[in-house]
């Protein structure tokens, strides 16, 4: 089912550009604070991806960028969470994220499931990679896909939802 949606590229000269970031970085916060209620809520859920995803394919990777690399950094220093030994994954999977759901939105115009479902996918693998290098275990690397499968799928399903029925500008 494909369905058109009003899709922007702000520019980082705009200052829509930060109120957008800063509103999607709020959220990124709500929200692993209320995952974190629930037992192994955050490595489940994985809150804190939901909103870089929604900013990214909205309004573009610059607001994408900005979401996914404040919302860990001040999750952390707020809130202990995400620990600062699995920061730098957690940072390199938001900006991949970001770029991946600014490249998807930009290139397609459009909002899919099946897209949403190709922007999860490639951050989540290009990330399994990536934290591999980083932390050298496969094991730890590929936890979002054992432990993190709701997550990913509320991001699929979630994102779209959000994106196509709650922000109608």
């Amino acid at each position: 089912m494909q369905t058109t949606v009003k899709l922007y590229a702000f520019g980082y000269r705009e200052l829509r550009t930060y109120l957008a970031a800063a509103l999607f970085v709020v959220g990124n916060i709500v929200l692993p604070q209320l995952a974190h209620l629930i037992p192994q809520g955050g490595v489940t859920w994985l809150p804190i991806y939901f909103f870089t995803l929604i900013g990214a394919y909205k309004y573009g990777w610059r607001v994408g960028l900005l979401t996914a690399v404040a919302s860990p950094l001040l999750n952390s220093w707020l809130f202990g969470m995400p620990a600062p030994q699995v920061l730098p994954a957690i940072l390199m999977k938001s900006v991949v994220l970001a770029a991946a759901a600014g490249f998807a939105a930009r290139r397609f115009r459009t909002v899919t499931l099946p897209l949403m479902l190709a922007v999860v996918l490639t951050y989540q693998v290009v990330g399994t990679f990536g934290e591999w290098a980083l932390t050298g275990s496969f094991y730890a690397a590929a936890q979002d896909f054992r432990v993190g499968l709701p997550g990913m799928a509320l991001q699929v399903v979630g994102g779209y939802w959000f994106i196509r029925h709650l922000i109608v500008r």
